[in-house]
């Protein structure tokens, strides 16, 4: 599998990445998943200490045991569980983040992360002092390099401006094509874009039928929209899946397209659509079936 490097950060990483939010509860499980992964030479593993409250980053640290020095290891921060309370609060503090990456080394039982991202943000941070966690980490070796995973164009503006994060995470597809006005700012900036939500919920790929009548809608689209535009891709794909991926990839400040798993299988189908060659031609004529939508709060 191709590698590409993270902004200019020095770290490279396969072109698929896998997204290990979707894990199953089962450690035994999530090892054989990591294990074809590796196998199909994906490095980079991409993970949160929100998911599960912990209980993901301590699954994926075992099924890495002995393979640290092999992978690119992801988490994020800024999301806070209090004991005793449902759901998190917001918390982009210094205090919080040098505190809670100690959590995240423990449960992935590593001394360092690869790529520590702010999990979130708004433009209400205190935006100095969470960049001066981040440094701060990464002058102590606790972290190698930093980004953000974000919507907000505004948010992510100032953070790409104010510090040398070489990253911003972003849901996108042929289904969600939002962040292409601002791939030219990440861009400009010295950084990549790392995608979640590649295969927009299953929708392209050959779930999508059953899953499109379950939704009352996408991103910008409505139900109607919707279900007409899933239609006329995989009428005119002959590989959905394997055309989602590439459009992703095909674009230069694109890093690595992450993609979920909950199974072996549903692994296994994305690493075989990777492996089918797309023409140019053809992913620029699913493209023109889509639309090109944009933010529309939190702009510049």
């Amino acid at each position: 599998m191709k590698k590409r490097e993270i902004g200019n950060s020095g770290i490279y990483v396969s072109e698929l990445g896998l997204g290990c939010m979707s894990f199953p509860d089962d450690l035994e499980e999530v090892k054989s998943i990591v294990d074809m992964a590796i196998h199909a030479g994906i490095n980079f593993f991409d993970t949160a200490d929100l998911y599960a409250a912990g209980k993901n980053e301590s699954l994926l640290g075992e099924a890495l045991k002995g393979r640290r020095d092999d992978i690119i290891l992801a988490t994020k921060v800024g999301n806070r569980m209090i004991p005793g309370e449902e759901g998190w609060r917001w918390d982009a503090s210094k205090a919080y983040i040098m505190e809670e990456v100690k959590d995240s080394l423990r449960r992935l039982g590593t001394d360092y992360i690869d790529l520590y991202q702010l999990h979130g943000g708004t433009m209400e941070d205190d935006a100095t002092e969470t960049i001066e966690a981040f440094e701060a980490l990464k002058k102590e070796g606790v972290i190698r390099q930093y980004g953000i995973s974000s919507i907000r164009p505004n948010v992510i503006e100032r953070f790409l401006t104010n510090s040398s994060a070489v990253s911003v995470m972003m849901q996108y597809s042929l289904l969600d094509r939002r962040p292409e006005e601002w791939f030219p700012m990440i861009r400009e900036a010295g950084a990549s874009v790392i995608t979640r939500g590649t295969l927009a919920k299953g929708l392209l790929t050959d779930e999508a039928p059953s899953r499109v009548s379950k939704m009352d809608g996408f991103v910008a689209y409505d139900a109607e929209d919707l279900k007409r535009t899933v239609g006329e891709l995989h009428e005119t794909a002959n590989d959905l899946h394997a055309l989602a991926l590439a459009f992703n990839l095909k674009e230069n400040v694109v890093a690595s397209a992450l993609i979920g798993a909950s199974s072996k299988d549903q692994l296994l189908d994305s690493i075989l659509a990777y492996e089918k060659k797309a023409e140019q031609s053809e992913i620029a004529s699913i493209a023109q079936l889509t639309e090109v939508h944009q933010y529309e709060q939190h702009r510049l």
